[in-house]
């Protein structure tokens, strides 16, 4: 299995000013576009829309805060606007953080995976 990295860019949708740009794991086991809590004041004023639990794949359960509505742009797709997930994240011993682009935003461009090439592709929208 592969690791798919893509660059990303979220940005204040009232105050483009603010903005974050990094790159970004693909995991499809994850829901949100999911940040560390450390880079939220980074955006400037966001609304938090909902405080969650959360399950991670270790099993930890972790608190967590959706915030929105930010722009987000994924590589060379679309930009949308949609919400963000912050929670306290460890940095890697390179004292960078991991974050992860999960399925919401994905679809919302909408793009699929390329497991064999490691990249995202763009994909027809279904509305069925």
């Amino acid at each position: 299995m592969g690791k798919i990295v893509v660059d990303v860019t979220v940005s204040n949708l009232s105050e483009s000013q603010n903005v974050v740009a990094f790159d970004a794991l693909v995991d499809t086991g994850a829901t949100f576009l999911t940040l560390p809590s450390a880079w939220k004041s980074k955006l400037g004023e966001i609304e938090v829309l909902e405080s969650v639990e959360l399950e991670l794949a270790s099993g930890d359960v972790v608190e967590g805060e959706i915030c929105g509505p930010v722009k987000i742009k994924i590589g060379d797709f679309r930009q949308i606007a949609g919400e963000v997930l912050f929670i306290d994240m460890e940095s890697g011993s390179d004292g960078k953080y991991e974050p992860l682009i999960g399925y919401l935003p994905l679809e919302a461009i909408p793009v699929g995976i390329d497991m064999l090439n490691h990249c995202l592709f763009k994909v027809k929208a279904i509305l069925k």
